[in-house]
């Protein structure tokens, strides 16, 4: 079952959610490329908004809090679960052994990204674009999947 609205913001303690700032950086970086090759391949900033934040934000986070990334990939379009599958582990591979082993052998950060980063034109077009969006609180806590149903 769904839960929108005042019910769970009232309900949830934000301090209880653990936030590791170096998954979250990995988080936002990998979103961030996402919005940086749909804008090189021509795509309009709403369609980049829609689906690299608020997409993420309002369905992908709730379904990956609430139990993981493989039922959050499961209870996608099957145009989306093909095409996770098929990218993970690409993307598992760049960050396992390029990524992460440059922080681990302690390489500076490249203040140019971080630049890059903060000066990106998709600040103001997610803030733009959730103007003309209602404001969604979404909070999964029940089995949603035909599958999963038959499993348990």
């Amino acid at each position: 079952t769904w839960q929108v609205g005042e019910r769970v913001r009232a309900a949830r303690n934000d301090d209880d959610i653990p936030l590791n700032p170096f998954t979250a950086g990995v988080y936002v970086a990998t979103m961030m490329a996402q919005i940086d090759v749909l804008r090189e391949a021509g795509h309009p900033y709403s369609e980049i908004v829609n689906e690299s934040v608020i997409e993420a934000v309002d369905s992908l986070c709730p379904y990956m809090h609430y139990r993981g990334v493989a039922f959050m990939v499961d209870n996608c379009s099957f145009t989306a679960k093909t095409g996770s599958r098929k990218w993970a582990p690409r993307f598992d591979y760049i960050l396992d052994q390029l990524a992460y082993t440059a922080v681990d052998n302690g390489k500076p950060v490249d203040q140019d990204r971080i630049k890059d980063f903060l000066e990106n034109p998709v600040h103001e077009a997610v803030t733009e674009c959730c103007k003309l969006r209602p404001t969604v609180d979404i909070s999964v806590d029940s089995a949603s999947s035909t599958k999963e149903i038959v499993i348990e």
